[in-house]
């Protein structure tokens, strides 16, 4: 299967390795580049996109890098190399703008991942083919990637709210509504087949804009 990945995600993928290779080993080359409140509030901005390619253990980083693998290439090949790229490096910058926005007070707050891109990337793909079927860990049947698509949101809301885990909640939201926004703008013929599902996906996101700040309990 690995003859079939598009050049890009490949391209992608080999470079989140490499980086995090070297945060693995380096833990000043990982804490000069990982997201830190205080340090971007400072003016080191660089962070909100070097962080998204350092990811804290192998675990962390196969997790996020298989997910890019299974959804990277859909993208890719629909919507050509340079709009993956454009989405992935959107929705990797909105994920940290969004994380930023909601742990401003929290100034030793830091996060490493590539899950905000990614989530960028795999709403995109579900934009595109609402009806592909999902497979999930522990649930054996089918379910199609819009139903996934709004629960992961819903989800990542009531973790985000709850601080649930040690996950980037804020950054998940941020990358899955950047990569929402530039799939319309990028190809806005999914309007003319996917109304429906585009607003049930919608209602989620344009609440959390309006009344995301409710949720922050610092």
């Amino acid at each position: 299967m690995i003859g079939n990945i598009n050049q890009a995600v490949l391209l992608i993928i080999v470079a989140n390795v490499l980086v995090s290779m070297k945060g693995f080993s380096d833990y000043s080359f990982l804490n000069k580049y990982k997201f830190q409140v205080s340090s971007i509030l400072s003016g080191e901005k660089i962070r909100m996109f070097t962080s998204g390619f350092l990811h804290v253990d192998w675990i962390h980083l196969g997790f996020n890098m298989y997910t890019l693998y299974l959804f990277g290439s859909i993208v890719a090949n629909r919507l050509g190399m340079p709009n993956f790229l454009i989405i992935y490096f959107a929705s990797l910058l909105s994920g940290s703008l969004y994380a930023l926005k909601y742990h401003k007070k929290e100034l030793y707050y830091s996060a490493v991942g590539a899950s905000g891109a990614v989530s960028g990337i795999v709403y995109s793909s579900i934009l595109l083919y609402p009806g592909m079927n999902l497979y999930l860990f522990f649930i054996p049947i089918a379910i199609p990637s819009y139903i996934f698509g709004l629960g992961y949101l819903l989800y990542s809301i009531y973790g985000m709210k709850n601080k649930v885990g040690n996950i980037g909640h804020s950054a998940h939201l941020g990358g899955a509504m950047g990569g929402f926004v530039l799939t319309l703008i990028l190809y806005p013929s999914v309007f003319n087949t996917h109304k429906l599902i585009i607003l049930l996906l919608a209602i989620p996101i344009l609440l959390l804009l309006i009344f995301g700040d409710k949720l922050n309990r610092n």
